[in-house]
C-alpha cells in the first residue's frame, strides 16, 4: 500500500492550491482525483479574481477574499517559477455594469453596505457614472442602457486552465504526486491515520484534506464532518476570437488573452442537471449585447455548463474533524479568487494541524445557529 504524509482528495483548483501550498512547506503530498465525468466546478469557472460583492454580512469571508486577491501576484509568480509554465494574470480592476437606474442604485447600496462591514480597511470599489466609464474605456462602445458601473480596484482575471496546469506541474516539481482517474470508493480512519480505497490502489496517510467539490458532503460524513452543499448550474457562452474589445473583465463578461469573449453565467437551481438550454443562451447573449453592442456580430462557438458548489449561505466551509483531528475539508465556489489563500494561510493551518483559531467563522456549526435564529 502506497503511503503519503498528507492526502488531498480532489485535483481541481481548490485541492491543487492546497496541495501546492503544503508541498511548498516540505510535506509529502499525494493528490487523488476522480473520473473525468465527475461533476467539476471548473467547468463553470469564469476565471475571475474577484472581491466585489463577496461576503455581504460575512466579514471573515471578505477578509480572506481581499487577502487572497492582494497575494495573487506573488502566488502566480511562485507558480510560474516552479512550474516553468506561462500563467496569464491581470489585476487592473474589474467592472459590474449597470443597465438602468435600478441596477445602479442596487449596486451602489451593496457597495456601501460592504464598505461599512470592512472595519479598518479602505473601500476598494467606486461607482463610475456613464461619463466616467466612457473616460475609463475610451475605445469601447457601450450600449445606451449602460448608466455606469461599479469598479473594483483589486479585481482581475486569470486563465483557469493555465492555473490548473501550473499547479499540477508545480506539485510534481516539489516532490509530491497526483493520481488521476482514481475515484474514492471507500474512506476510513485507521489507528495510524486514514486509508483511501480507489479501484486500482489503496493509499494510506497520516492526514487527509477533502477538496472534492460536491462529493465533499458524503466523504466528510464518513470522517465525522458535516459539509452541507448544494449544486447550482452555471451556463456560459464563448464567442469566436475577436479583436481587442473589452480591456477590463466584468462580472459575466470578459475577453480572454486568446481573444474569445466569455459570457455568463446563469444561476440555476436544477439539481445535478448539467444540460444547456436555448433560453439561457438567449438571456446571456441579450444582456451581453446590451452592454457591448459590437458582440451582436460575434459568432457563438461554444456553450457549456457546470455545477457551482454552494453552502447554505454561499460562503466557504472549512472544517476539521473533532472525532478524527487529522481530517480536514475545504469547500467553496470561488476557487480562483481564493487560490492564493488556499496555498497560503489555509495550507499553513493544515500544516500546523489546527483550524480552530483562525477558521471558526467558516465551521459548519454556523448553519445550526442560523436554523435556531
Amino acid at each position: 500500500m502506497k503511503t503519503a504524509e498528507i492526502i488531498v482528495v480532489g485535483a481541481g483548483v481548490v485541492g491543487s492550491a492546497i496541495a501546492f501550498g503544503l508541498a511548498g512547506k516540505g510535506h509529502e503530498v499525494l493528490v487523488i482525483d476522480g473520473e473525468s465525468a465527475d461533476f467539476r466546478a471548473s467547468r463553470a469557472n469564469f476565471g475571475l479574481i474577484w472581491t466585489q460583492s463577496k461576503g455581504d454580512g460575512f466579514p471573515a469571508y471578505q477578509d480572506i477574499t481581499h487577502g487572497s486577491a492582494a497575494n495573487w501576484a506573488d502566488f502566480a509568480g511562485r507558480i510560474r517559477e516552479i512550474s516553468r509554465l506561462p500563467l496569464t494574470v491581470e489585476q487592473k480592476g474589474g467592472l459590474v455594469y449597470c443597465l438602468g437606474q435600478g441596477e445602479w442604485d442596487a449596486t451602489r447600496a451593496r457597495n456601501n453596505r460592504l464598505a461599512g462591514q470592512q472595519a479598518g480597511r479602505q473601500a476598494d470599489t467606486e461607482m463610475l457614472d456613464r461619463a466616467e466609464l466612457d473616460r475609463l474605456l475610451p475605445e469601447v462602445r457601450l450600449g445606451e442602457e449602460v448608466v455606469g458601473a461599479s469598479f473594483g480596484l483589486a479585481d482581475g482575471h486569470a486563465n483557469p486552465l493555465e492555473l490548473l496546469s501550473c499547479l499540477h506541474l508545480a506539485i510534481a516539481r516539489l516532490g509530491s504526486s497526483i493520481r488521476f482517474q482514481a475515484p474514492v470508493l471507500d474512506l476510513r480512519p485507521t489507528g495510524r491515520g486514514f486509508e483511501v480505497e480507489t479501484p486500482k490502489e489503496t493509499f494510506g496517510c497520516g492526514r487527509i484534506v477533502l477538496a472534492a467539490g460536491l462529493s465533499n458532503t458524503g466523504l466528510a460524513a464518513a470522517l465525522g464532518m458535516n459539509v452541507p452543499l448544494e449544486p447550482q448550474r452555471g451556463q456560459i457562452l464563448v464567442t469566436e476570437r475577436l479583436r481587442p474589445l473589452l480591456p477590463l473583465p466584468a462580472s459575466g463578461l470578459r475577453q480572454t488573452g486568446e481573444g474569445t469573449v466569455m459570457i455568463g453565467a446563469t444561476q440555476e437551481d436544477v439539481g445535478f442537471d448539467t444540460g444547456t438550454t436555448a433560453r439561457a443562451a438567449s438571456r446571456l447573449a441579450s444582456r451581453a449585447t446590451r452592454i457591448a453592442p459590437a458582440l451582436k456580430e460575434a459568432t457563438i462557438v461554444r456553450q457549456w455548463s457546470g455545477l457551482r458548489i454552494l453552502s447554505p449561505d454561499r460562503a466557504p466551509v472549512y472544517v476539521q474533524s473533532a472525532q478524527y483531528p487529522g481530517a480536514f475539508a475545504a469547500s467553496c465556489h470561488s476557487g480562483v479568487t481564493l487560490a492564493a489563500f488556499h496555498a497560503g494561510a489555509f495550507a499553513d493551518a493544515i500544516s500546523e494541524g489546527d483550524l480552530a483559531k483562525d477558521f471558526s467563522a467558516f465551521a459548519p456549526e454556523r448553519f445550526d445557529v442560523q436554523k435556531c435564529a
